[in-house]
């Protein structure tokens, strides 16, 4: 398990050092157009199991959807204070 905050490092640190495999580096050298697409899928996936699915899969759903929401932090360079600054 990992806080919001050790994500997005994590996020960081796969840009940095690139693994071999990495979905997460795959995704970022797709671009945002990528990535963007993915989040407004994870948010539908979100919706649809808030309206009928179980808590469990509501929950798989919104972590997936948070880590697209970081991806398109990264990608574009925009640290994370910045979005807690607009909390």
């Amino acid at each position: 398990m990992k806080t919001f905050d050790e994500l997005f490092s994590q996020l960081l640190e796969r840009q940095r050092e690139r693994p071999a495999g990495s979905n997460t580096v795959r995704l970022l050298d797709e671009g945002v157009h990528a990535i963007g697409k993915k989040l407004a899928e994870e948010a539908g996936e979100t919706w649809m199991a808030a309206e009928y699915e179980s808590d469990e899969q509501l929950a798989l759903e919104v972590s997936q959807l948070l880590y697209y929401a970081q991806m398109l932090l990264v990608a574009r360079g925009v640290p994370l204070e910045r979005v807690y600054q607009e909390l």
